[in-house]
């Protein structure tokens, strides 16, 4: 049963965390493009020494820059899967998943064979032993390559986009394969992904960078159930609008926006706050529309999205540059409305369906 606890800060990729992953859990790490995410699993893998700090895997550090240690990579039990499998072409598949075993010098040549046998078999890919990298589909190689990683008997599992560039069908399975095996005899393993359908299926927890820092972190569910970020509000596809919190159970933008919703019993009035809300929750007008209490919000089209039977409408960005707010109605309704980029109209939303948390 291994853990992991991590904390680096390097200054010059502008990174600055710490988290810890618990032995047999998988740790999501999302966020967008720059915000830090490979610089940690380089940080764990050892390919980045930080100017300050710490890195524990089970009972052994593998970096303290107070104490000047630093294992080198082949030595910390770091299993490392890209996106591109990176198998070796002039090796059978058999031979690229023994090569592990048999590097560490521990295995005779028979042993380690047939410890690539069964990691081949536990990945589904036992009838790909004789065949060339070459020979493989984008799906198999990636199968070989987690049975490759797994065969080395890692204490801690990396895993850098591992299914971006499959197709659904494959991906769909390859993360059957994953959740099989991710945390097999208690490992924990650290998955970077863009992809919502990783998250929910292999992540049990997640943690949020932006810049370089961790903006918010928890449970998949719950995150995913009120994201309190940018980056996780537009992963789990709601809209979130921030501000202060106001002392009407609201919020009031930077803009001078306000929102009414229902706070959190948390919310503090004058701190910031986030206000999260379904696409599906907005109504779209051409016209202000005047009544029941409602918040109301003029917004530029931006573009128009094929939802099945519905039809996204995005607006611009927000005014502080978050992504732009999003309704969800139905084809009806914007052949009715006749809506076009460029176009000026009123997103509606009632108090009900807003959540008002405390900002991360």
């Amino acid at each position: 049963m291994t853990g992991l606890t991590v904390h680096a800060v390097v200054e010059r990729r502008g990174l600055d965390l710490e988290f810890a992953v618990p032995p047999g859990e998988v740790l999501a790490v999302l966020g967008p493009n720059g915000a830090g995410k490979s610089t940690t699993l380089h940080v764990i893998a050892g390919l980045v020494t930080p100017e300050l700090g710490r890195v524990r895997i089970g009972d052994r550090v593998v970096t303290d820059t107070e104490a000047g240690i630093r294992v080198p990579p082949h030595a910390r039990r770091v299993g490392l899967m890209l996106q591109n499998p990176l198998l070796f072409p002039h090796l059978s598949v058999g031979a690229n998943v023994a090569f592990g075993p048999r590097s560490r010098g521990r295995m005779t040549r028979t042993a380690a064979r047939d410890c690539a046998h069964r990691w081949l078999a536990e990945v589904d890919a036992s009838d790909l032993a004789g065949r060339t990298p070459r020979q493989l589909s984008g799906g198999q190689a990636q199968r070989v390559a987690l049975a490759r990683a797994l065969a080395a008997e890692p204490d801690v599992l990396l895993l850098d986009e591992p299914m971006a560039g499959l197709d659904v069908a494959v991906a769909g399975a390859m993360r059957k394969v994953l959740r099989r095996v991710l945390t097999a005899d208690g490992r924990c393993a650290v998955l970077i992904t863009h992809d919502l359908l990783d998250v929910l299926t292999l992540a049990d927890r997640v943690v949020v960078l932006e810049s370089g820092r961790i903006v918010e972190s928890g449970s998949t569910a719950a995150v995913l159930a009120v994201p309190k970020s940018r980056f996780a509000a537009h992963l789990a596809g709601v809209n979130l609008v921030t501000g202060v919190a106001d002392g009407a159970g609201g919020l009031t933008t930077a803009w001078g926006t306000g929102w009414h919703g229902i706070p959190a019993e948390d919310v503090v009035v004058g701190g910031p706050a986030v206000a999260v809300f379904a696409p599906s929750a907005v109504a779209v007008y051409r016209d202000e529309p005047h009544g029941s209490p409602r918040n109301t919000v003029a917004v530029t089209v931006a573009e128009l999205d094929s939802r099945g039977p519905g039809i996204r409408v995005r607006a611009d960005e927000q005014p502080d540059g978050a992504p732009g707010l999003a309704a969800d109605i139905t084809a009806e309704s914007a052949a009715r409305l006749r809506l076009a980029p460029g176009e000026q109209v009123f997103f509606t939303v009632k108090a009900q369906e807003v959540a008002v948390h405390p900002a991360p």
